[in-house]
């Protein structure tokens, strides 16, 4: 039987652009400290950590975590490559949730380079294949690989259902209304839907430059204990993981031969559906949403992808406001990765305390009134997808 997990602690330190930002290591070690410090514990309590980064050496984690101490303890480090933080969260989860620790670290970060994510240039890459059914199903092949994915799976949307340009500009739009009121945005100014269609065009009828999130240095930790380690302890107990589920790629990734499903719609439904029905709620009980807005694009997907419109109703649910203070379910208070930015690594910790602070209630301007059920949805592509369910405790 597997226990409940508690988020005991959560920090983050501001987001930055590329050469702005203290080297990996010391963005680390400033989040895993402020999580201990959140949580009300010291270091020696931890028992395991997980640290997730994408670009680095093999033990960067350790490089990060030997500043608050060398206290023998694993240290697991984590690559899937966008999904690599909410993938050291699922995993310092399973540890709690199995009894195999009472205390664990989930810590992300990264130092990124401007300009577009590449790949390795020595051997065949993860996304070899991803790469060749995209050159096939839309060509393009002077563009960065990620504008590719995401740039190819809105147009596919477009052609189905008629959605216009300006839909995607309005969820730009609104990332940006909300991460005025983020301190740790990389990005703080709000842009109007023209600003948005005026801006760069990448890919004439398809994208324009601030529908792309920036590359983003940062980092992002939490304390996830269990519930006797809490009491013990005398730590807070009002927020819990009510239910994860993380999922990998179907085939219908590449034989439905569908842009869509190439960039992890499959993944995303499907680790969803399992969440909901593991916490006994739908998409219509989720009160705010953290999701994988790499592209103004993927935002459009995911709602229809985690359910929180129907397939086809997108546009409408954008139009309607539904997305936003006021309307169904608030996405990306934060700012998403659009505003908020994506150091790939710590992307999946950073939704982390955002929700946490949201149904701790501490999310000032932010703040969503009365949430009580919170959904992550994390992305990397080659392919993992992390969907975890909070719930105010």
């Amino acid at each position: 039987m597997m226990r409940k997990v508690y988020v005991a602690g959560v920090g983050m330190i501001p987001f930055k652009k590329p050469g702005a930002s203290d080297p990996y290591h010391m963005m680390g070690l400033q989040a895993a400290r402020l999580a201990i410090e959140d949580a009300g514990i010291e270091y020696p309590d931890v028992s395991q950590a997980y640290a997730g980064y994408v670009h680095g050496h093999s033990t960067c984690g350790q490089h990060a975590l030997y500043g608050l101490g060398m206290t023998g303890i694993p240290i697991l480090n984590v690559n899937n490559n966008c999904a690599s933080g909410s993938t050291a969260l699922f995993l310092a989860r399973q540890a709690v949730a199995s009894g195999a620790a009472e205390c664990v670290l989930a810590l992300g970060f990264e130092e990124m380079k401007p300009g577009a994510l590449g790949v390795g240039e020595h051997g065949p890459t993860p996304l070899d294949r991803f790469n060749e059914l995209t050159l096939d199903l839309v060509g393009m092949p002077e563009m960065p690989m990620a504008l590719r994915y995401f740039a190819g799976a809105g147009l596919t949307y477009m052609q189905k259902y008629g959605t216009p340009l300006n839909t995607f500009a309005k969820i730009r739009a609104k990332a940006s209304r909300h991460a005025v009121h983020n301190p740790f945005a990389v990005f703080r100014r709000e842009v109007s839907e023209q600003e948005v269609m005026q801006d760069k065009v990448i890919w004439p009828g398809v994208m324009t430059r601030l529908m792309a999130c920036p590359p983003t240095c940062g980092a992002a930790a939490t304390i996830l204990v269990s519930e006797e380690f809490a009491k013990t302890r005398g730590l807070r107990k009002d927020v819990v993981i009510a239910a994860q589920e993380m999922v990998t790629d179907f085939p219908s990734t590449f034989v439905e031969r569908n842009m869509i499903k190439v960039v992890g719609y499959d993944m995303a439904r499907v680790a969803a559906t399992k969440v909901y029905e593991s916490a006994g709620v739908g998409p219509q009980d989720i009160d705010v949403v953290e999701l994988h807005d790499c592209f103004a694009q993927n935002e459009l997907l995911c709602y229809e992808s985690l359910g929180l419109c129907p397939e086809g109703g997108a546009e409408k649910f954008v139009d309607d406001g539904a997305n936003t203070y006021g309307g169904e379910v608030v996405t990306n208070p934060s700012g998403g990765l659009l505003s908020k930015g994506h150091p790939l690594g710590a992307t999946g910790l950073a939704q982390c305390y955002e929700l946490t602070h949201q149904l701790r209630g501490t999310a000032d301007r932010r703040q969503v009134d009365g949430a009580r059920n919170a959904l992550q949805h994390n992305l990397g592509m080659g392919g993992a997808c992390v969907v975890t369910l909070y719930q105010k405790g």
